[in-house]
């Protein structure tokens, strides 16, 4: 039966941003409605519209015969900075801190409305990069790394500090930790990675820069190229003599933590002030 036009708009409106990056045929929404694909370009025309003006994201139109539509997810620049200030006053709870100086993560990453938001905030900044996997270490960064890849549209690669006979065969090397200068492993299947793909890089959290480092000197054995990092929590800490991550995208710095007054101080990340200087995105002359 063939639907109203309300009715299509509706529904390619709920498609769309339940397939996002993914490149979907004219076609399909024609023979789907039994409509003209100059009624679905249309439609397709006032979508973008509203998607845009409303601070959702774009539609990226890719021309030709292998050609289609495709949702760009993004978040407007005013929701990113509330999202951001949010964040920080959940950080700063007294609650938060743990003995020794560690913080309690786990409502935050186990709150799926966050992690849902946090996953749209990175995959709004790596939007125009060619991404092929999202990267994480085990465990708590498992769900930040499905999120983003969610939004993406590409799968999720994790790497474990021991080896599982369900994963097969790994490569593995041991690096350098951060904060404590111990030579620990990493290991990756060898299956879960193709030779020459570009990588994103998730993590909760980020002091000295060790796992991450990790993770980059891990890539390298697959031929694979660090598209960027992100991370939820980078510690400012005087305590570390270098960093060794350079080049990455933190969504909260933790700037000073006092246990005796068990007091948290937390800024917004670098993330925010990139983020900000975005105003166009750019998809490489794709755009139709």
């Amino acid at each position: 039966m063939k639907i109203k036009r309300s009715g299509r708009l509706v529904d390619m409106t709920y498609y769309m941003i339940q397939h996002p990056h993914e490149l979907v045929p004219l076609t399909y929404f024609a023979e789907r409605y039994q409509s003209a694909k100059s009624s679905i370009s249309e439609d397709l025309g006032i979508i973008k519209q509203t998607f845009e003006e409303s601070g959702v994201g774009t539609l990226l139109t890719v021309a030709g015969a292998a050609g289609g539509v495709k949702y760009i997810p993004t978040l407007a620049k005013e929701e990113a900075v509330a999202f951001i200030d949010e964040l920080c006053q959940l950080f700063t709870k007294p609650e938060r801190l743990l003995p020794g100086g560690y913080l309690y993560l786990t409502d935050i990453l186990g709150n799926p409305a966050l992690v849902k938001k946090i996953g749209l905030m990175f995959a709004s900044l790596f939007a125009t990069k060619k991404i092929d996997v999202v990267m994480t270490v085990a465990t708590k960064g498992i769900p930040l790394a499905y999120a983003v890849a969610n939004y993406l549209d590409v799968p999720v690669v994790i790497v474990r500090r021991d080896s599982k006979v369900t994963e097969g065969s790994t490569v593995s090397i041991n690096y350098v930790s951060g904060s404590s200068k111990r030579i620990q492993t990493m290991l990756l299947a060898r299956r879960s990675l193709a030779v020459g793909s570009n990588v994103l890089i998730i993590d909760d959290f980020m002091k000295a820069g060790g796992t991450i480092n990790g993770m980059v000197s891990l890539l390298e054995e697959f031929d694979a190229t660090v598209a960027g990092i992100g991370v939820l929590v980078e510690s400012e800490d005087e305590d570390i003599e270098e960093r060794l991550v350079e080049d990455y995208y933190s969504l909260v710095q933790l700037s000073e933590v006092n246990l005796k007054e068990k007091a948290i101080e937390v800024i917004p990340g670098n993330f925010i002030n990139h983020y900000k200087e975005m105003k166009v995105i750019d998809f490489g002359g794709e755009n139709e």
